[in-house]
């Protein structure tokens, strides 16, 4: 047997071990939004996605999750969601306290569904819920602090920014490559902003190509991935900044680590980005930079760097600012 039938016959034998999202719901007793969720949180271990796949579950991991103790409750339990009104009354106050300590950040949103209205309803983990009950009892009776009544007059509502954040940094955790992990950084800017970030359009569009989905949950209904898409963008100039800092750092360390294709160079590469999980950047991110499908096709990194920036490193050797896309005011600016 050669070495390439050896590996083919080891790549079918793994595949055989594992089963499809559904069957693995199944054989859990969850249903596949607890599922889904079970797999963000990083409780059920899945096996990487090949090309334009959805990831598997081996059969061994669902072997060991039936053997815990108290399987199913027990697992059920560590997903186990609440809406507003439900968690007001866990924590027993009213829906319209719980909305408020939500809004000013006091528990984090894992999840959204839409209702019959296309409104967004957010789902908090019950464990979430009473641990914070017990960690400060002191906002869950009694009158309302004069903080979170200030915060709450000014509109702060950092929901979405909690969630956003929540999810980025579960995905971040799973993430080792650095084009993946600034692919994350980069998938909560819009694409102005990713443009004045990320100014080389073959770096944005192997962003898009690289960026992972969120394993398994992503909303099915074209409604949903809307919603989604709306939610997943930065709209607090903070947020924005701390994402723009990340998503250079990140960069800096992915280029460090190998350039991004270029057409003629890498087969698989497309400058528009792949596969339908990559729609709204395809649509959305990679927008502007049409007018740069007719670049000729770039040298070869290997032909040398210039005298002054090396190769796959734009922006090298300038400030902060100037690499996350700001610049400091100039004096007749002032």
């Amino acid at each position: 047997m050669t070495v390439t039938e050896a590996t083919r016959t080891h790549t079918a034998e793994a595949a055989s071990m594992c089963v499809p999202a559904g069957r693995a719901a199944q054989e859990l007793t969850l249903k596949r939004g607890e599922f889904d969720l079970a797999v963000h949180l990083g409780l059920i271990a899945v096996e990487p996605a090949a090309a334009g796949g959805r990831p598997r579950i081996r059969q061994q991991e669902i072997d060991r999750l039936r053997g815990l103790p108290g399987f199913p409750g027990s697992l059920r339990d560590q997903v186990r969601t609440a809406g507003t009104a439900e968690a007001a009354t866990l924590l027993g106050v009213r829906p319209v306290r719980f909305t408020g300590l939500a809004r000013i950040g006091c528990v984090t949103p894992v999840a959204f569904y839409l209702n019959r209205y296309r409104a967004v309803v957010w789902l908090y983990l019950v464990d979430d819920l009473l641990a914070f009950a017990a960690r400060e009892p002191g906002l869950i009776t009694g009158k309302s602090p004069a903080g979170m009544r200030t915060m709450l007059d000014a509109g702060i509502d950092r929901r979405a920014r909690n969630w956003r954040s929540r999810r980025i940094d579960r995905l971040l955790s799973r993430a080792e490559d650095p084009w993946t992990r600034a692919a994350l950084q980069a998938s909560a800017l819009d694409p102005v902003q990713l443009a004045e970030v990320v100014e080389d359009p073959y770096e944005r569009a192997y962003l898009a190509r690289v960026q992972p989905d969120s394993v398994f949950g992503r909303p099915g209904s074209v409604s949903g991935r809307e919603a989604m898409e709306r939610l997943m963008l930065a709209d607090d100039p903070d947020e924005i900044l701390w994402r723009r800092v990340n998503l250079t750092l990140e960069l800096e360390r992915a280029r460090e680590l190998r350039p991004a294709p270029r057409p003629g160079h890498d087969p698989g590469f497309h400058p528009v980005g792949s596969g339908p999980a990559r729609s709204r950047l395809a649509r959305g991110r990679l927008a502007a930079d049409r007018p740069a499908a007719g670049l000729p096709v770039p040298v070869s990194p290997q032909a040398g760097p210039s005298p002054r920036r090396p190769a796959g490193r734009p922006g090298a050797g300038r400030g902060l600012l100037a690499r996350i896309g700001l610049r400091r005011p100039r004096r007749g600016d002032r």
